[in-house]
């Protein structure tokens, strides 16, 4: 008989790709803790899982403070046992020219970014040290390639790379393994917001924002959040068990364009 599989947590959870990476892992059979800001949210994706015959708890909290990352992780022991995999997913982004973008916006992309991150790989790892697990910090192509006016985004998420690649030659001696997930465009509410900006400042329509960014990927189109969280379930499963301290990146082939 096969071992009951450990707990999953997520952040960023109430929406996009956080959501999707949620339910793809409770469909695989994880009971899974979900947290972010909106208890409305997690409640409906709690509800949801549970539905479709999942587990799963919600842990509402302020990801830039530590003591979420303890709730989160916490409240996944107790419910379930044991945290096997740690999904950071939480994230903020804003675009600006360098000559404008001010210290308060590129400091509290940091917190929300990077301290997030930090915050949950340090507990989970905590958690995970007697029986190893699976940490898949959710980055962005910012994390390995800069791009014009997203000084402050791609700053934290080059440290969030950073941070995966030092924790995970810490952590693979208890059999954990830390990897980033480095998505291009994916069709979110944040993806529909930078259509929305182009249009406005370009006086275009959403309908050419959107051919512009993906006239720009080999593939021809974002990705779905299903992609993403596909590709997320691939990192923390056993399938992965060698590979740690990378960035996978899953763009459609912009960043080799």
């Amino acid at each position: 008989m096969n071992a009951p599989k450990g707990a999953a947590v997520v952040t960023g959870a109430g929406r996009g790709i956080g959501r999707a990476i949620a339910v793809a892992l409770a469909e695989r059979g994880h009971p899974v803790a979900v947290q972010s800001r909106t208890a409305t949210e997690l409640e409906a994706l709690v509800a949801e899982i549970e539905a479709a015959g999942g587990r799963a708890i919600a842990v509402p909290g302020d990801v830039t403070q530590a003591e979420a990352a303890d709730m989160l992780v916490s409240a996944a022991v107790e419910a379930f046992g044991r945290v096997e995999i740690a999904v950071p997913c939480a994230g903020q982004s804003f675009s600006a020219p360098l000559h404008r973008t001010d210290a308060e916006g590129f400091r509290r992309l940091f917190e929300v970014n990077t301290m997030s991150v930090f915050f949950l790989v340090k507990r989970a790892a905590e958690a995970m040290r007697a029986e190893g697990g699976k940490i898949v910090v959710v980055a962005s192509t910012a994390a390995v390639s800069g791009m014009a006016y997203t000084s402050a985004y791609s700053a934290t998420k080059h440290a969030v790379l950073g941070l995966v690649r030092s924790a995970a030659l810490e952590l693979a001696k208890h059999r954990i393994t830390v990897n980033a997930l480095c998505p291009g465009w994916v069709d979110t509410e944040m993806f529909d917001k930078t259509l929305a900006n182009i249009a406005e400042k370009t006086g275009g329509t959403l309908e050419e924002a959107r051919a512009k960014i993906e006239g720009r990927i080999p593939i021809g189109s974002a990705l779905t959040v299903d992609e993403v969280a596909a590709m997320a379930c691939h990192l923390a499963s056993d399938a992965s068990a060698r590979l740690t301290g990378q960035a996978i990146v899953l763009d459609g082939g912009e960043t080799i364009a």
